[in-house]
């Protein structure tokens, strides 16, 4: 799947790729991750990247991996775009790597009367999309978007719980414009797509632990949580 075809994370049918990772003509490493995050919401994974987690916290969301958190940009109480993650991480086996995050708007990444009538029909529940740079100091265009990469973390409410997919685009707009597929391809090698996915999988496994637990309590005055016996 191409950045251009990733309208089809706005429908419920699965898709030739959920978890795996293949290199596209460009050279650019696309990686899918499905998750399963029991007992979670779409309205919990928006609010935890709301909520704005500070580094002890972030080594909650994954303790193997996660090294340090900081924030920048627009840092809104109601909504996540316009946020920037300043963050170290391991990606599984490989060494610590700086990035930023840059979260961006649906309409970026999909047409906006078919991402209303997807939330609208309750094919998705959540939607954290964004750009992703490679070091705290990316390359960016003229108007400020990093450049790098994409990712988009899409999800529906299930029954059981949040069916998570997770789609990377790495080497996007990388070496510049123009570059040959063997040049990102150098940029991006493929071990990073193993380990991405690895790291991806764990950290939201691990998040789905305590999530609905932390949501209850950070909105128990609003929402007074009932005692399950």
């Amino acid at each position: 799947m191409d950045l251009q075809d990733v309208a089809a994370l706005l429908r419920p049918e699965p898709l030739p790729l959920e978890t795996g990772y293949e290199r596209l003509s460009s050279g650019v490493l696309h990686v899918a991750v499905r998750t399963d995050m029991h007992d979670c919401t779409g309205e919990m994974f928006e609010w935890w990247f709301r909520w704005r987690c500070d580094t002890h916290k972030y080594i909650w969301w994954h303790p193997v991996d996660h090294v340090s958190s900081a924030w920048q940009g627009t840092l809104a109480d109601d909504t996540h775009v316009g946020s920037e993650h300043l963050v170290t991480e391991s990606f599984t086996g490989l060494s610590q790597q700086d990035l930023v995050v840059q979260f961006r708007e649906p309409d970026e990444f999909f047409d906006r009367g078919e991402y209303s009538s997807a939330r609208e029909d309750r094919w998705i529940s959540c939607a954290v999309l964004g750009r992703v740079g490679f070091g705290h100091e990316p390359a960016r265009s003229e108007t400020g978007a990093v450049l790098g990469g994409r990712l988009l973390h899409v999800g529906r409410d299930t029954p059981w719980g949040l069916a998570l997919r997770s789609h990377f685009f790495l080497g996007q707009d990388l070496p510049g414009a123009g570059a040959t597929p063997d040049e990102v391809q150098a940029e991006v090698p493929t071990e990073l797509g193993v380990a991405l996915l690895q790291h991806a999988y764990n950290e939201f496994t691990f998040l789905a632990r305590f999530l609905p637990s932390l949501f209850t309590a950070e909105h128990r005055d609003e929402r007074p949580p009932v005692v399950p016996w």
